[in-house]
This record gives C-alpha cells, sequence and structure tokens, in this order.
C-alpha cells in the first residue's frame, strides 16, 4: 500500500485503472450512495481501482467479494466497454488535484447478486444501496454511472 502523500502524488500525475461491477434487474442498475471522494454522495455503481501487479482476474474477484460481498469470476462476466471518468477532486479532498480513472466496466451475471440483497451489501464505500434506471430522476446519480444505462441499451 502506498502512503497518503505517495498515493496523492500518483492521482496528480497518472490516470488510474479500475473496475466497475455493473449489475442489472428489470432495466435498473445497483447503485450505492458514495461516502469517499471523488464523487462522494453521488449514485454509483460498485467499483474499485486494480492495485500494482494484481491481475484483471485477481482485482475482479476481490472486488467483487469487498464491494458485493459476492464470489465473481472474470470468465463470468461480460466487457461492457473501457470509459474515462474526470474528476475536480480527489480522495483527499486536496485542492487543485483532479482524479482521472481509465475504468473496464463488467457485466455481472444474471443472479449473482440478488434483487433482495440491497440491504446485506458491505457498507465500507456505500451508505445506501437502490436499484436505478434511466427514468429514475430522483436519484443523484453520478454521470459515469448514468452511461452505463445507454452501454447496456437501457431506455425509460
Amino acid at each position: 500500500m502506498l502512503s497518503r502523500d505517495d498515493f496523492l502524488h500518483v492521482v496528480r500525475h497518472t490516470p488510474l485503472v479500475s473496475i466497475d461491477l455493473l449489475i442489472e434487474h428489470n432495466g435498473r442498475l445497483l447503485m450505492g450512495q458514495r461516502v469517499n471522494e471523488p464523487a462522494r454522495g453521488t449514485w454509483f455503481v460498485p467499483g474499485g481501482r486494480i492495485n500494482k501487479d494484481e491481475t484483471l482476474e485477481t482485482a475482479y474477484a476481490r472486488l467483487c467479494d469487498a464491494e458485493l460481498g459476492v464470489r465473481g469470476q472474470l470468465e463470468q462476466a461480460r466487457l461492457v466497454g473501457a470509459f474515462t471518468h474526470l474528476y475536480d477532486t480527489n480522495f483527499a479532498a486536496e485542492p487543485g488535484i483532479s482524479t482521472h480513472y481509465v475504468v473496464l466496466a463488467y457485466k455481472l451475471p444474471t443472479g449473482l447478486v440478488t434483487p433482495d440483497a440491497l440491504h446485506s451489501l458491505p457498507p465500507d464505500q456505500h451508505a445506501a444501496y437502490a436499484w436505478i434506471g434511466p427514468a429514475d430522476g430522483a436519484y443523484a446519480a453520478h454521470p459515469n454511472s448514468t452511461a452505463y444505462f445507454s452501454a447496456l441499451g437501457l431506455t425509460p
């Protein structure tokens, strides 16, 4: 693990590579209300960055466990695409340092996370969870997550 200052240096100077986990049910995506920057307070799909020397397979499995409490295998997921996520802020809320992610979005297999699992999902990264669709304007879903609606062909 990098120290806070070392990681902030990385965030200042390089893009991060991450995986977003897309769980769809009845035309809606599972999203959580983020507790950390960037994008704190907005509804966002689960996911996280890939660690140095970590394979895609290992990162995917780790993130499925940490973010969803399930065992996931990359070969059972479908790559939806690569996305660019840009934020004006950073994990440490240090002024003048933006965050740049290159995100690999994977659609999880149907049934890996059940619709009634909302109350049993890990609370570390998200304060609450909901199934959010393209017509659910009441939620402040982050534009980086709502972009997945069209990528998956989900329409209001």
